[in-house]
């Protein structure tokens, strides 16, 4: 159902605290379907606005946003959708209900966690646990077809902590914590190749013309052949002693390699040679905590229509002329999962559980939904991390460590849905074929549609 706000003036109020408020009122259901006009339209400024001045810029107050048609998609093939992370406007049905939940494997431990990311293609989908063990399923009945162990036979210390999987031309490729890339056949499972490189790597790999791209802890970049998986160049930009758990898969469009490091450094390369092309520093000089002073980036970036869009954990996002390199805007907002583009408009999540929406033209922020930030806000006890953001059917669609998914209005920034979820969610959901796949940390993965 459209939004009664969408096409009207962009309205402004003073302060709205009513995001919190209108998560009790909403039904067990990601969807409602209620209008804006009745959960409080307007400004959705952050509680901690006086602290880090995150706030709306008064001077886009009658900024109108559109997005464009939303539209469906047969295949999600790497993580962030395809190898630019430009997904725009998904299909998703009106009161999605859940279809079926298959466990994938071990979930997240104390030494292990799920951090791949599901990939749909050719009607099936395809996971990896904590343990390495890729495993595909159809995507309609979640019937298993093959699970195979992707780990070395070698490896006893059970390091399997990070990596993704991608999918491209009928194979399928795994990176992991044991410093190796991995292809295997998508319809059976088994082994074509495997391809050992210097570091562990933590991101999931991009692939794009016949090429793999994989990141190392290291801070290195790995290009090889998806056909036989043979080096083709490598990369390396200065390491850093402290990273945080996660990384960013590389970007890929229009023969350029987007690649950010732990450094907080941002790497354009060209797809055929690895030669530099330019490279920016996404780091925010003005945030003193701890934490926020790291300069890590493990957001993946996105590109579309000749721009990079990047945000760090140290307190920026940014945007970036594709071509040259030259910074077009940046915004004070710091992340750990990547942006999300439809159409002129930018959603993101904040470290401090606050949900963004930038004008992609002028880099100003419309509006700003604050999320709750503890399981007990009044003890400040069990924080919640929230995932994602993605954009389907008129929807802003977030999971979280509190065992819930909520949907925002991407006009206004209302919380207009609330689904209860049966375990922690970390991971962004994934869209294909109007199904949403939610892949929770007990390593259960569910069908909504």
């Amino acid at each position: 159902m459209k939004q009664s706000v969408r096409g009207l003036p962009w309205l402004h109020t003073a302060l709205a605290i009513g995001s919190c408020i209108a998560l009790t009122a909403c039904e067990n259901n990601i969807f409602t379907g209620e209008s804006d006009k009745e959960i409080l339209p307007g400004t959705r400024i952050s509680v901690l606005a006086l602290e880090r001045e995150l706030r709306p810029d008064l001077g886009a107050i009658d900024t109108v946003i559109r997005l464009p048609k939303p539209e469906d998609t047969a295949s999600w093939p790497q993580a962030g959708g395809l190898s630019h992370h430009a997904m725009h406007h998904m299909v998703l049905g009106d009161a999605p209900e859940p279809q079926w939940t298959e466990s994938i494997g071990e979930g997240s431990g104390k030494r292990n966690r799920v951090l791949a990311e599901p990939v749909v293609a050719e009607g099936r989908i395809f996971t990896m646990d904590a343990e390495a063990n890729v495993t595909a399923f159809d995507a309609r009945t979640g019937d298993e077809y093959w699970q195979t162990e992707t780990a070395p036979e070698d490896d006893n210390e059970g390091s399997f902590l990070g990596g993704g999987i991608a999918f491209d031309s009928g194979r399928i490729f795994i990176t992991g914590g044991f410093a190796q890339v991995v292809a295997l056949d998508a319809a059976t499972g088994r082994l074509i190749w495997r391809a050992s490189v210097e570091a562990p790597i933590r991101a999931a790999p991009a692939i794009n013309g016949g090429r793999v791209f994989v990141s190392t802890v290291e801070n290195q970049v790995v290009a090889l052949s998806t056909i036989d998986g043979k080096q083709l160049w490598t990369y390396s930009a200065a390491s850093t002693v402290t990273i945080l758990m996660g990384a960013a898969a590389p970007a890929v469009d229009g023969g350029v390699v987007i690649v950010p490091f732990t450094n907080g450094e941002v790497v354009a390369l060209r797809v055929d040679n690895g030669a530099v092309l330019w490279s920016e520093t996404v780091v925010a000089v003005r945030r003193t905590e701890a934490a926020a002073s790291l300069p890590d980036i493990t957001a993946r970036p996105v590109i579309d229509r000749g721009r990079v869009y990047v945000v760090g954990h140290s307190g920026l996002i940014v945007a970036i002329d594709l071509r040259t390199g030259q910074r077009v805007w940046d915004a004070p907002v710091s992340g750990v999962y990547g942006p999300w583009i439809a159409g002129d408009f930018l959603f993101v999540i904040s470290i401090d559980s606050e949900v963004v929406c930038i004008d992609v033209r002028s880099g100003r922020i419309l509006w700003v939904t604050q999320l709750p930030r503890f399981e007990d806000e009044e003890d400040k006890d069990g924080r919640i991390v929230w995932a994602g953001p993605v954009v389907a059917s008129d929807r802003v669609i977030v999971v979280g460590s509190n065992e819930e998914a909520l949907s925002l209005s991407p006009y206004s920034g209302a919380v207009i849905g609330r689904l209860e979820l049966d375990a922690a969610a970390t991971l962004p959901p994934v869209l294909a074929n109007s199904t949403m796949y939610l892949l929770n940390d007990d390593g259960d993965l569910a069908a909504y549609r």
